[in-house]
């Protein structure tokens, strides 16, 4: 077959970033650009490369599809390093690879409420295969930015978070891999099992070092994103405003935040990776407690990418900040 190559111009990778009200621009620019360039079919690039070609939105099903999948991938983070996902708007670059691979796995909607529609401006013929990698997980609801369940309502989509719904979603990539590559099955299988093992070791360290501890009040000066890590291992969550990434607390909120350290006399508050710790640092500030980084694992820097820092690299180093923030023995 033979090749052909889309060149942007400079001015297209200056505008690539556009908001969601022009998103169905970049829809068309895909569907043209599959329209009049049909050699540059994503058969042909697997083709080239003789893997399968995976699309993984956020950092963890990154990190699944990476030890699962090994050397038997292609594997591309949809998510730049360093940006916040919550705020992520896929630009017209990102549609391209997204319609050049054979698999497509996400998280959920409430995650990555864009996915859908990107997908139905580059699907072809069925694919990229769509993966919800959070189905069948146990899901818990969400909060509103007072912190009050939304009951019967939306879902809090930060699943990974509980590491028995990461093995869940470890098995959903390692069956869409092997429906992929089907040769390749008893592999994908071994590393899924193996890779569970050490996520047990995972589990089993939080609940023994978590044990005993001087306060199980949580303090979180940021969205709400640890609402699993929170429940597995029996902390009490009080986060600054819901799981909007976007929101700002409100004053009564602040107060509560400020109250329960005061109350429970307690030493630490924690911020989350890639926002803003003001106000983390505000609360900090007013009650003379220390700042602790805990990684919601979203997403990682552009350094934790290239030292292939890893899933359970970050949940051993969020480990570490609770023990000190709750002063466990």
């Amino acid at each position: 077959m033979k090749r052909c190559t889309v060149i942007f111009t400079d001015k297209n990778k200056a505008d690539s970033r556009h908001s969601l009200k022009h998103f169905t621009g970049t829809v068309l620019l895909v569907l043209l650009v599959a329209t009049f360039f049909p050699a540059c079919s994503r058969h042909e690039s697997r083709l080239d490369s003789g893997k399968l070609k995976v699309v993984a939105t956020i950092y963890p099903l990154y990190d699944f599809v990476r030890v699962v999948g090994g050397d038997a991938v292609e594997l591309h983070l949809l998510l730049p390093p360093g940006v916040e996902p919550h705020s992520f708007e896929p630009r017209p670059e990102d549609m391209m690879t997204v319609a050049k691979a054979d698999i497509f796995i996400y998280t959920n909607s409430g995650m990555e409420p864009w996915a859908e529609k990107l997908l139905s401006g580059v699907t072809r013929n069925g694919k990229p295969v769509k993966i919800e990698a959070g189905q069948g997980t146990r899901a818990i609801n969400a909060a509103d930015a007072e912190g009050h369940d939304h009951k019967n309502g939306a879902k809090d989509p930060h699943v990974w978070l509980d590491i028995a719904n990461a093995m869940l979603m470890i098995d959903t990539v390692a069956n869409a891999l092997a429906e992929g590559v089907p040769a390749k099955k008893e592999l994908f299988k071994a590393n899924a099992a193996a890779y569970k093992v050490r996520l047990k070791t995972v589990d089993d360290r939080f609940r023994s070092e978590l044990a005993d501890c001087a306060t199980r009040e949580f303090i979180h000066g940021g969205h709400y994103a640890f609402a699993y890590l929170a429940e597995r291992y029996n902390l009490h969550y009080l986060s600054a405003y819901g799981v909007s990434a976007d929101s700002e607390p409100s004053p009564k909120k602040m107060m509560a935040l400020i109250d329960t350290i005061r109350r429970h006399k307690l030493t630490s508050v924690f911020y989350e990776e890639l926002l803003s710790p003001a106000v983390a640092r505000s609360v900090a500030a007013e009650t003379g407690a220390t700042l602790l980084k805990l990684h919601g694992i979203h997403n990682i820097t552009r350094q934790e990418l290239e030292s292939k820092t890893s899933y359970i690299d970050l949940m051993e180093q969020n480990l570490a900040a609770l023990r000190k923030g709750l002063v466990c023995r």
